[in-house]
């Protein structure tokens, strides 16, 4: 057909309506949710264990069912309280109400888990799981309707990384800032009752600040969608049974956050018996998260590079590398313990970025092939499964200190340990978190965005002609192209309880 007649006959395509921008303060406001997120996601898996064993003179074993047992109930209630909020019609709307109930309940609630009553041993334990159960409840009230709020904010890719940006940016700040204060103000006192109860008011306050921020000022944030999930966790699980490349990816993120938990758990023991001194979990810490703000944009750039899977087969082995180095540290010395945990530092920050960016582009694969948005569903899941994996690696480093003969003791009655277990607790910190990655290698391996059992490089970083591209994720800290060259919406994003990092802009 002659240009001149084809241009009479074929409409003139409409150019795309602008997406108006959301106002700075619900991006900033927002973002102030991740106070709460990234400091209940870290203190109690950091100190908790500890206090029991070593304040409230809880025996090993019972301390890892009294921490494991309340966090594994979220696996429970996080469907629970979506579909709830899903159907609410209370006024303020499905998720801002929930975001008050939370706040006005988990900070009391955490400041009376580390009251640190006169109780010791089972007594003990019975009091800090009946009160960590109510916090989780109050926590899962709170953050999953809080996850769920970008998505339907903004249907704007562009738009919803820069909410997300300021989400993950405050999420560094609660992670730094409670991971190195907490410990800090609980050892300050000789690991004393009265220092305890410091530290779980001050981490109290925090908590309170970001939740009433958020719910405050996302009072002006408009709801431009709804993404509903499955109305039950049985038919969650009958979804993704589904779906193999969710399971693989799953799978693979929930062995590898067991590892970042099984050390998170174990990280206190390893400064007192290892290392010497309580106070040296501070710069542990440090040098745990302390190469997030660096090396993000890093392993960013190398998943647009090199693809995102690639991406994660390195820090998957990094991580690997970082933790059979950390085995040394008896016999070569306090420096070879910091360089270790540096290592794993390291690769911790590819590891916040890219599974989340592996789970963007799978489930917008997945919009694609069947036309349904299943974002909440896959989601709701992706949380109960990291959840679990982080409540049971406390629980095994517990039993890994049961086994090897751990003595607990209260603060005024210190014990010294055998050297069964202080080979334990070196074990529990390197050799097992090695062996969890390496199993993950497998799960990695077997993973395909498309759901294909074999794929070319290529396949895995980009869309197949005349389907939409998936979606980008979005970063930590500001960056000027996501990790993924992927386009589409994103799904509503998750937080661990070591908090992950997403690929956008903080402006």
């Amino acid at each position: 057909m002659p240009a001149d007649i084809r241009a009479n006959h074929e409409p003139v395509p409409r150019l795309p309506r602008p997406v108006p921008r959301l106002p700075r303060r619900v991006r900033i406001g927002y973002g102030l949710g991740s106070l709460c997120t990234g400091t209940f996601a870290t203190v109690p898996g950091l100190i908790l264990l500890y206090y029991l064993t070593n304040v409230l003179a809880v025996p090993a074993a019972v301390a890892g069912a009294a921490v494991f047992l309340p966090k594994a109930w979220d696996v429970l209630i996080n469907p629970l309280v979506g579909a709830v909020s899903d159907r609410s019609g209370l006024r303020g709307g499905p998720r801002r109400p929930f975001l008050l109930i939370g706040a006005c309940t988990l900070p009391p609630l955490f400041a009376l888990i580390f009251a640190a009553p006169p109780l010791r041993g089972a007594a003990a334990a019975g009091y800090v799981a009946v009160l960590f159960l109510l916090a989780a409840t109050a926590y899962a009230v709170f953050q999953v309707p809080y996850v769920t709020m970008p998505a339907e904010m903004t249907e704007d890719p562009a738009e919803r990384a820069r909410v997300l940006g300021w989400r993950v940016g405050f999420l560094g700040v609660a992670i730094l800032l409670s991971g190195a204060l907490a410990p800090a103000i609980a050892h300050a006192d000789g690991d004393s009752p009265a220092s305890y109860r410091t530290m779980g008011i001050a981490v109290a306050i925090l908590l309170a600040v970001g939740m009433f921020g958020a719910w405050f000022t996302t009072r002006w944030a408009p709801a431009v969608a709804r993404s509903e999930a499955e109305p039950s966790l049985r038919a969650q699980l009958a979804t993704a049974r589904s779906h193999r490349p969710f399971l693989f990816l799953a799978g693979m993120w929930s062995l590898q956050a067991l590892a970042i938990g099984v050390m998170l758990a174990g990280v206190q023991y390893f400064a007192t018996y290892t290392l010497g001194s309580p106070g040296a979990v501070t710069p542990l810490f440090a040098c745990l998260i302390g190469p997030l703000a660096l090396v993000t944009p890093l392993w960013n750039r190398l998943g647009r590079l090199r693809g995102v899977k690639e991406a994660q087969w390195c820090a998957s082995l990094l991580f690997l590398a970082g933790a059979m180095l950390l085995a040394l540290t008896p016999a070569v010395g306090p420096a070879a313990g910091y360089g270790a945990v540096a290592v794993i530092g390291v690769a911790y920050a590819g590891l916040q970025l890219l599974p989340l960016t592996m789970l963007a582009d799978t489930l917008a694969a997945d919009a694609v092939r069947t036309g349904k948005r299943r974002a909440a569903t896959f989601t709701g899941l992706w949380t109960a499964a990291e959840t679990l994996a982080f409540a049971l690696g406390a629980g095994v480093f517990a039993l890994v200190l049961a086994v090897t003969g751990f003595r607990s003791s209260d603060a005024d009655h210190r014990v010294d340990q055998p050297e069964a277990a202080l080979t334990g607790i070196t074990a529990g910190m390197s050799a097992l978190p090695a062996v969890l990655a390496a199993a993950s290698l497998w799960l990695l391996h077997r993973y395909r965005e498309d759901g294909t059992e074999s794929a070319s490089p290529e396949s895995e970083s980009a869309p197949a002609h005349g389907e939409s591209a998936p979606p980008r994720t979005e970063s930590a800290f500001p960056q000027t192209e996501p990790a993924s060259r992927h386009t589409e919406s994103a799904p509503p994003h998750t937080e661990s309880a070591f908090p992950h990092k997403e690929t956008g802009r903080a402006d």
